[in-house]
């Protein structure tokens, strides 16, 4: 993941995706992350991982295939922490996709990103 500020990268992290990262999000469930454009739109310091700040899918493009399929979209998108009680683990978390569509990182990584990224702050995810 690259944080940009004026077209020049800040910062570079690797990440975890969810379990199912290949193909973009269809449905709620598919352990896919989202690809698109979305907004980082709000955010948890307390929740079941090391703080989030949600991605504001599903976009209207997202609610419309889902209609189409007659599959719910999905939703609860985050960029987290590590899991409560496991920072412990740390970079090895990269080793493999674990979410269930969100985007994750070490905990010192997402007290970075609280910092330097602002609510109604734009994303492009392509994984």
């Amino acid at each position: 993941m690259l944080l940009l500020r004026d077209e020049r990268v800040v910062r570079d992290y690797e990440v975890a995706l969810g379990v199912n990262p290949k193909g973009p999000k269809r449905r709620n469930g598919d352990g896919r992350t989202p690809e698109g454009r979305y907004q980082l739109d709000w955010r948890i310091e307390e929740s079941r991982f090391y703080r989030a700040i949600h991605v504001s899918y599903p976009n209207d493009q997202d609610r419309e295939y889902a209609l189409g399929a007659g599959v719910p979209p999905g939703g609860g998108v985050m960029i987290h922490g590590l899991p409560d009680g496991e920072s412990w683990v740390g970079e090895l978390h990269r080793e493999f996709d674990w979410t269930n569509g969100c985007i994750g990182v070490t905990d010192d990584e997402m007290d970075e990103i609280w910092e330097l990224v602002d609510d109604g702050t734009p994303i492009e995810i392509r994984p």
